[in-house]
């Protein structure tokens, strides 16, 4: 990952996603990456229904 940031510096953002768990997050941040994408954060959301009738 720091090598593929390398090649990027100052030419396009970079974005750590996909198995990113929140015990990886300070990991994957000190490689340098613009931007880290978290699935797990939202992957066991439940849906809840809210009705906006009167």
């Amino acid at each position: 990952m720091r090598a593929c940031v390398r090649i990027a510096a100052g030419k396009a953002l970079t974005e750590a996603s996909g198995g990113v768990t929140l015990d990886r997050v300070r990991a994957i941040a000190e490689c340098g990456v613009d931007l880290i994408s978290i699935g797990a954060l939202t992957h066991s959301v439940t849906g809840l229904d809210i009705s906006l009738e009167l």
